[in-house]
Order: C-alpha cells, then structure tokens, then sequence
C-alpha cells in the first residue's frame, strides 16, 4: 500500500506532522546562517522568525494554487490570522497578561490593519490577480524596513531579551563547528537543515492539502471551509508552539511581535506570493468575501483599542478573543459545513 492510499485523515495527519517538522529545521537554518553572517538578533526575531513560523501557509498555499485551489488558499490565511490573534493571543494572554512594546501599536497594527482592509478591497471581483499578489509583495519590502529601522531604536531591554533567545552560542553543529575558524562547518550544517526543511515543508503541504481536499469531498464540505478550519489550525502549530513556549517563559514581546507579524506577513509575502505564482490568482468564495475576509479585517481593527487600554492584553481580553473565535468557528461548522 502506498501512502496516497491511507484514508485521507492519515494523509492529512502525516502531511501536518512532516510540514511542521520542516518548517522547524527551516526556521533554525535561516535563523543561525543569518547569526553566523552576523545579521542582529532583533532583526532575525522581528523578520525571520515572522515569516519561519508561516512557512507551512506559504507551502499550502503554493501547494492549493498548483492545485486550482485559491479558495483553500486564501480562507487558510484568512482562517489563520484570526486563529493567531483570537485563539493563540487570547490563550497566551489568559496564562499571563500580554504587555505590549509601542512599536507594535504605532507600526504593526496599523500595518495589520491596512493589510487586511487592502486585501478585502483586492477581492470585491471575487478574484486575487497575479498583479495584485505581486503588489502586496511589494508592500511588504517598506514594511519591513520601517520595522528593522524602527525596531533598532527600541529599548535595550527588548534587544536584550531577542538577543537572549537568538545568541549564536546555541547553535547546534557539528563537534568542533562552534570552535573558532570552524564557521565554515557550521554554515554547511544549517544550510543543509534549511534544504531539508524546505524539502519537507513541501512534501508536508502536498501531503496536507491533498488529504483535506479528499476529507473536504468525502463530508460534502467546501475548500474554503477546510482551510478556514483544518488546514488553518494545523498550520498554526509553529505560532501556538513559540507563542506559548515564549509565554512560558515570560518572553512575551516575542509571543505578541510573533503572532502579529506572522498574520502581516501572511497576508504581504505568503498570500502574495501564492496568488502571483497562480497563472489565473485566487478565485474566492462568496463566503470567504463577505464574511470571512471583512471579519478577519475587523479582528485586526479590534486589537488597535485592546492595544492602546494600558498597552496589555488583559486575561479578560484575552478570555473575550478565546471565545469570540470559538463562536466563530461554531458558525462555520454549524451553518457552512
């Protein structure tokens, strides 16, 4: 028996434990090649750990567009920033209030907020074009150079802290690499833990998406509800996994810098990416544009005056997003499935 012969719960099953696992080893490959080239840490923290720990929705995504899939594509990014925000923030600030750097009131959510508004604009034709993928890309080019930019101006306490959790003393080589003159050793060892996790984040999401589509087919359930659900809280684990180890150990400039520049970068780079690698973009559900789109948009609006009330994400804020996500999600699996 081949593995596209298992019921498709187990390829899904597979598919996620294999992208997350990819997505892992490329995370760490980038994160310590960008250390070794003597990139800052708190520019690694705030971009490449952002955009690592979305890895599996950009994966998806390709796998979804080669597939004719843009309604899996884009409900799974859609579905995914409101898990990050509502479910992830919420239960991490329900473990221990959530303060907040100023960078992200003053920069981030306003990006987070005009990311989403831009992306709902995008879709009123029902269609996100190549163009249109390739704008929002583009988008995220000054983006990031206000964040490294501004983020440099940031406290020593905050440089510390990413400094703490991005030291190139941790990096795991091979005996003798960490030596000194030995750099060369180590470089190849994380590049080649970058291939291999970029290998397996593919075979993951093809795993993945395909073992929705067949589970989506089997239920009578549309694309775009699975990857609003299913395919969205599997590839949340590297959010849920670093939100909530950086919770626990009261980082947690990196819990909310994690959660709310991943749901940025899935919009600008991973959605953008997906729909210009997509000869005809990403056609849309009505669903997924008249709800889940403009809802998406209004959790990113929400968190601008939960932000500003003290700068903490209180436990009672935090327990009000837990709940308004699993309302959510009850709705789609009551009146969409």
């Amino acid at each position: 028996m081949t593995l596209m012969e298992l019921p498709p719960w187990v390829i899904f099953l597979a598919g996620l434990v294999i992208i997350v696992l990819g997505a892992e080893l490329l995370l760490r490959g980038a994160s310590r090649i960008a250390l070794l080239l003597g990139i800052p840490p708190i520019v690694i923290g705030l971009t490449i750990v952002s955009v690592g720990t979305s890895a599996p929705e950009l994966a998806v995504g390709l796998a979804a567009a080669a597939q004719g899939k843009g309604a899996l594509a884009v409900g799974n990014i859609a579905g995914t920033n409101m898990l990050n925000i509502l479910f992830i923030m919420g239960l991490s600030a329900l473990i221990r209030p959530l303060p907040l750097r100023l960078l992200s009131i003053r920069l981030d959510v306003p990006v987070m907020i005009a990311s989403a508004a831009v992306l709902v604009a995008m879709s009123a034709d029902r269609v996100i074009t190549r163009v249109e993928g390739l704008v929002l890309v583009g988008a995220a080019v000054p983006y990031t150079i206000a964040l490294i930019y501004l983020s440099r101006r940031e406290s020593a306490s905050a440089r510390r802290e990413f400094a703490a959790d991005y030291r190139p003393e941790l990096l795991v080589s091979p005996p003798g690499a960490e030596l000194p003159g030995r750099r060369g050793p180590a470089m190849a060892w994380n590049a080649v833990l970058l291939g291999v996790g970029i290998a397996l984040a593919v075979l993951g999401a093809e795993l993945l998406v395909s073992g929705a589509i067949d589970i989506a087919t089997a239920l009578g359930v549309s694309d775009a509800v699975i990857g609003l659900t299913i395919v969205a809280i599997g590839t949340s684990a590297p959010e849920l996994a670093t939100t909530l180890v950086a919770t626990w150990k009261n980082d947690r400039d990196v819990a909310v810098g994690n959660l709310v520049g991943s749901s940025i970068y899935n919009v600008l780079v991973i959605l953008g990416i997906t729909c210009a690698a997509s000869p005809g973009g990403a056609e849309l559900t009505a669903g997924i544009l008249l709800v889940d789109l403009p809802l998406a948009a209004l959790v990113a609006i929400v968190c601008l005056p939960v932000f500003r009330s003290g700068r903490m994400v209180s436990r009672r804020e935090g327990g009000a997003f837990v709940l308004a996500y699993l309302l959510y999600l009850g709705s789609l699996l009551v009146w969409r499935s």
